[in-house]
Order: C-alpha cells, then sequence, then structure tokens
C-alpha cells in the first residue's frame, strides 16, 4: 500500500506580511494513521526539500496527540525535511493521495500543473484522492476525461466560508474552498465550523477542517480496502 501526501510549499499569506504553509495537526495525524496502518508513504511538495509550516498550526491550543508525536520523532522529521519535487513523482507509482490542508495549497497546489495531472491521472486510473481543510482547493482545475470538473455532481466539503471568516480570511485568500466547490457543481456538504466532518463520494474523499484529517485518513484506508 503505497500513500502519496503532497503538501504546501507556499509561505506567504497574501499581501499581510504574515507566513502560512501547511497546517501540522492535518500532516500529522494521517501521517500516522496510515504509518500505523503499515502504508509505504511518499511525501511531495512543489519545491521539493522542507514544505513551510503554518506558525500558528504550531500554537499550544492546536497540538494533538500526533502533533506531539511528530515532535518526538526525528525520523518522521527528516522525513518530511526531505519532501521529493511534485514534478518528479509518476501517479503510476501510487495506490492513493492525501493533501494535507492550511492555506498554503490555496496559491500553489490549486494551479500546479503537477498536482492537476497527478489527480486526473489517480483517478482515471480508479485511485482514490483525500484532501482536508483548505486542501479541496486542489480540486478546483481537475477534470474528468470528459472534460468537466472532477468534483461535479459529487458530494464533497472543505472549509467553510463561516470558517474562514472566524479567521479573518475571506478577503486575503485567493478563493474561498466552499464557493469554489459549489461554482464547479460539487453538492457542497458541511457541519456545524470547527467540527469534524468527512465525506466519501466515489473516488473523493473530503474532509471540512482540522478536526477532519484523521478520520479523512482513516476514510481514505476504508476506501483501498
Amino acid at each position: 500500500m503505497k500513500i502519496l501526501m503532497v503538501l504546501t510549499s507556499h509561505d506567504k499569506l497574501g499581501n499581510t506580511g504574515e507566513k502560512t504553509g501547511f497546517w501540522l495537526e492535518e500532516f500529522a495525524s494521517p501521517y500516522y494513521v496510515f504509518k500505523d496502518a503499515g502504508a509505504e508513504i511518499t511525501l511531495a511538495s512543489p519545491l521539493g526539500g522542507q514544505p513551510p509550516l503554518d506558525p500558528k498550526s504550531d500554537a499550544p491550543d492546536f497540538q494533538t496527540e500526533a502533533t506531539q508525536r511528530f515532535k518526538a520523532d526525528s525520523t518522521a522529521q527528516t522525513v518530511l525535511a526531505n519532501t521529493v519535487k511534485l514534478a518528479e513523482v509518476s501517479a503510476a507509482d501510487f495506490d492513493a493521495v492525501f493533501y494535507p490542508g492550511g492555506h498554503g495549497p490555496l496559491w500553489d497546489l490549486a494551479e500546479d500543473a503537477s498536482s492537476i495531472a497527478l489527480i486526473e491521472a489517480l483517478l482515471a486510473t480508479g485511485k482514490p484522492v483525500a484532501a482536508v481543510c483548505h486542501a479541496p482547493g486542489v480540486l478546483r482545475h481537475p477534470k474528468t476525461p470528459d472534460g468537466v470538473s472532477v468534483v461535479q455532481g459529487k458530494t464533497v466539503t472543505g472549509f467553510t466560508n463561516t470558517e474562514e471568516e472566524a479567521v479573518g480570511l475571506t478577503k486575503i485568500v485567493p478563493f474561498l474552498v466552499e464557493e469554489m466547490l459549489k461554482q464547479n457543481g460539487g453538492k457542497y456538504s458541511k457541519l456545524a465550523d470547527w467540527h469534524p466532518h468527512v465525506v466519501s463520494d466515489g473516488l473523493l474523499i473530503t474532509g471540512q477542517n482540522p478536526a477532519s484529517s484523521e478520520p479523512a485518513a482513516k476514510a481514505l484506508l476504508a476506501k483501498m480496502a
């Protein structure tokens, strides 16, 4: 069982002067779900090397069992520091892909040609694609062989408009995940803000927010089984 995890390389939060990147919990929880299930995990990012961590996700309020495990795991830290370049990755080498969120993916992965091609190739060959929180933004441009959005007619979720309002970034992000999924023909589903919510429809698995990262990873494993 070979799972690819794709992380952002983008670290600038629009023109705010603040930093962004990937959200620690959304990487750590799925990473250990996969690792504990015996999966072979490869980490990739557009630029390769160390992906930027959203500093907010390192705050004490957002620590979980998985983030603490990661901080004590020097092997996992080394793996994360040496992500492969996304352009050098082949969909044929993996059984599934998982995209952790954080705001970074809205700027780079959503528009990245290698990411778009990877998602299209995996779905076309019957392999699942999972994304959590802001990472469903990566589904903005991939299309089916028929030329329609991969989310069209699919029940999907992702970071809600009201969650984005709550963190004060509605005017900063390049697009709102909820709006994009609706505009692309997705049947957008959500629960109350910050509650875990995962939707599985066909080969697409999406999670609403950070609390959804572990259940989304488990849903991906279930889909592969």
